[in-house]
């Protein structure tokens, strides 16, 4: 370095080091700025002092604040250090105060758990007293019992009954005591001993009384035998003795049956009389209590004993009363059997309810003892209409059991004479399958196999006949257009089908006839599904009955008879059907094998093995898959008739059609066939074909003519006398006025079409009006 450099680099160091220790910003300042520069390395160090300066002087201010906080944290610490002493000093006087007040909260404390346990003990004690009471009711009790001053009559009795309980119900309820169960034991022995005496003390008041009642009736008995054989003594030799009387019950071991009132008097007001007063306050007390099985069970014994009692008592007079009543008529037997009991069973619920007041709502409580007395009237019953034949009379007497009975007296007098009722509907279902049985037999024998007689088959003679008697033409009128078996039905009275002419049903088949009475008959006695599968076999064997009817009179008569006979009676048969509200239809059941074959086939073609070891073998699949199928198969023998009859009517529209316009419908063919032809390859005109020449069609016109004069009125008049109603017989010939008038349109417009007018005036065809006048003349 040059020599001058290198002096001022010696000095300048020492001018920075000292500004840098301990000058005064100013004076530093000054000296740096009086400072000469002579190179950019002095300008460097020049201005790297000057900012080491600046540096010092900004930063002085922090430091002198740094130096006043140090201070101030300083004073914070003195006195952080004097509130730490003092809140140690308060947190020794709340030890002290804690310390205070936990010695007097405990003291109060103490004292007031010591008045609580005393209130305890004292309750405690007093409880303890009064639980122990249930515990020496026990020796008190026993003591009563044990001594044999403790009687059901006393009236102490159900007061004890009740202590009893209480003590049951305390020890029961708290199986947590010593020796509960041992003292719960014993209460219920000396409750089953109170109960035992009920029980021995119900039976024998009522056996007491039914032994007092007995022996009224046989005292009654004998003074009745006494005056009868006095009768009997007085009474003249001619007089004749009925069959089966009351003799004839007492050989039987059934007494001779009691006067209305006397049999009232003993064995209801006496009976009531001699057990009521021993019974009636104890059974009240019983049934006050029963709520809970005890003494549900000892009502339930003393309601059985009292049925059994009561049975000895009345099933001697029952069946003294039924023995009398089996003398008459079935129907009689029915409702007087039924009236008898329903009084019976009455007087008895009042009985019952002045000894069980308010626990037989229902009367169920009553059929232990009705059901043996109601068995007495079945067995009176079932015997003789087992073997009933009549279906009238069997509908008779469903209609008085259903009807009478069930509905009208049952339903009038209510749950008195419930428990009457599962015995009634047992009988009334025998009478009902017996019904069921015969009305089956009836449609096999009556309809199904019936064999008709020349008579039956007597068509039209038998018609003409009837025609020729006013009335009876008025009442077969009167039938057709009035359903009889259908007003019957609606009315609920079959019985005014017998009340009716004979001469309303003379032109009726007789399997139609027997049909629908038997239909009227079960209408209203069996049940709907019932009667739907009788109706669909009834009308099913009668229309085929009919059908078969049909073919016979064809072959002794006519074709045209045989379809008007099956119209006539199919028609009848479908009108006295349709008030009856049921399904005519059934669902047959079959087993189909049908499907087997092919897997027996396979089986013996070799196509399926039966050594295969796998799902293929013959006898597997044989098993799995040709198991018999169920098919089901709906049979409406209505809808049967409905096609039947449309199919007969459609056939003898058609007879009657080619009776009368054969040649123009035969003419019509031709010309179609010939049209036909003509259309392939040119041909003749149709004028000019042998068969549509102006002769031809002359004799056509001729031939149809006489069939409208002569047949077709012959056709009209037999259709009057099958089918009386007017309106049936409009009916049945507008189609085929329909079809005469077509085929005469047809032939009209030919005529137009192919031939002159000579030759049409030649061939006179008839008219439109005039065929008209004709046709509407024959309706």
């Amino acid at each position: 370095m040059p020599a001058h450099i290198a002096e001022k680099q010696s000095t300048a160091p020492a001018v920075s080091s000292v500004s840098a220790e301990d000058k005064e910003a100013t004076g530093s300042a000054t000296a740096l700025e009086e400072v000469i520069l002579q190179n950019s390395n002095q300008f460097c160090r020049w201005h790297t002092e000057l900012e080491a300066a600046r540096t010092l002087e900004t930063e002085e201010k922090y430091r002198r604040y740094a130096d006043t906080l140090s201070g101030h944290l300083a004073s914070c610490d003195a006195l952080l250090e004097t509130v730490d002493a003092t809140l140690q000093q308060f947190d020794t006087l709340k030890a002290q105060h804690y310390n205070v007040s936990g010695k007097t909260r405990s003291l109060h404390d103490s004292c007031e758990r010591l008045v609580d346990e005393k209130d305890k003990l004292v309750d405690f004690a007093d409880a303890l007293r009064s639980k122990l009471a249930y515990f020496d009711e026990l020796e008190r009790l026993s003591s009563q019992f044990h001594s044999g001053t403790m009687s059901v009559d006393v009236d102490t009795f159900l007061p004890v009954l009740h202590r009893l309980d209480e003590c049951i119900m305390h020890i029961t309820s708290n199986p947590q005591y010593a020796d509960s169960a041992a003292y719960a034991g014993k209460f219920r022995q000396l409750q089953a001993r109170a109960m035992a005496a009920v029980r021995a003390k119900v039976q024998q008041v009522l056996r007491h009384a039914m032994e007092q009642v007995q022996a009224a009736i046989a005292e009654a008995r004998a003074g009745g035998r006494g005056r009868e054989a006095l009768e009997n003594g007085h009474a003249s030799s001619s007089s004749t003795p009925r069959a089966g009387g009351a003799a004839g019950a007492s050989s039987s071991g059934i007494g001779p049956a009691l006067a209305e009132g006397t049999e009232t008097a003993l064995l209801y007001v006496r009976f009531r009389a001699a057990a009521e007063p021993g019974l009636k306050g104890l059974l009240a007390g019983v049934a006050a209590r029963a709520q809970r099985r005890e003494y549900m069970q000892l009502l339930a014994d003393c309601q059985r004993g009292y049925c059994e009692v009561r049975l000895l008592l009345v099933a001697d007079v029952v069946g003294a009363r039924m023995a009398e009543y089996s003398r008459e008529p079935l129907p009689s037997l029915t409702r007087s059997g039924c009236s008898y009991l329903m009084q019976v069973c009455q007087m008895e619920h009042q009985l019952y309810d002045q000894f069980f007041p308010q626990l037989d709502e229902d009367g169920a409580a009553l059929g232990p003892l009705m059901e043996p007395l109601c068995t007495v009237l079945y067995d009176a019953l079932r015997p003789v209409f087992i073997q009933l034949q009549s279906l009238e009379a069997l509908c008779s007497l469903v209609d008085i059991l259903q009807h009478e009975v069930l509905e009208e007296q049952l339903g009038r007098r209510g749950d008195a004479v419930a428990p009457l009722r599962p015995t009634l509907r047992r009988i009334l279902a025998d009478i009902q399958e017996r019904l069921t049985f015969r009305a089956q037999a009836f449609i096999k024998e009556a309809v199904a196999n019936f064999q008709p007689t020349s008579q039956d088959l007597d068509y039209p003679g038998k018609l003409q006949r009837l025609a020729e008697q006013p009335e009876s033409a008025a009442a077969s009128a009167a039938t057709e257009q009035t359903p009889l078996v259908g007003a019957a039905v609606a009315n609920g009275d079959s019985s005014s089908l017998k009340e009716s002419s004979p001469s309303a049903y003379a032109s009726w088949y007789p399997p139609v006839q027997q049909t629908l009475l038997c239909l009227s008959k079960l209408y209203r006695c069996v049940e709907a599904r019932v009667f739907a599968g009788l109706a669909q076999d009834a009308v099913s064997s009668c229309t085929k009955a009919v059908q078969e009817a049909a073919k016979a009179v064809q072959k002794r008569s006519s074709a045209m008879d045989g379809q008007l006979f099956l119209i006539k009676q199919l028609l009848i048969l479908r009108e006295q059907i349709a008030p009856f509200e049921a399904d005519f239809s059934v669902v047959e059941k079959d087993l189909d094998f049908t499907h087997m074959r092919d897997h027996l086939r396979r089986i013996l073609a070799g196509q399926a093995s039966l050594f295969t070891m796998s799902a293929d073998n013959a006898m597997v699949q044989f098993i799995s898959r040709g198991a018999p199928r169920l098919l089901e198969s709906q049979v409406d023998s209505k809808k049967d008739l409905e096609k039947l009859l449309k199919a007969t009517c459609e056939v003898f529209i058609m007879a009657v059609t080619k009776l009368t316009v054969e040649p123009m419908l035969s003419f019509i063919t031709k010309v179609t066939a010939v049209r036909v032809a003509s259309s392939l390859n040119s041909g003749k005109r149709l004028r000019e074909q042998a068969f549509a020449s102006p002769e031809r069609l002359e004799e056509m016109a001729v031939k149809v003519r006489e069939a409208l004069q002569k047949d077709l009125p012959g056709v009209a008049a037999k259709m009057r006398l099958y089918l009386n109603n007017p309106a049936t017989h409009a009916i049945l010939f507008k189609p085929i006025k329909s079809n005469i008038a077509e085929a005469h349109g047809q032939i009209a417009s030919l005529l137009d079409s192919e031939y002159t007018k000579e030759e049409v005036a030649r061939i006179s065809l008839t008219p439109p009006q005039e065929l008209a006048h004709m046709l509407d003349s024959l309706c």
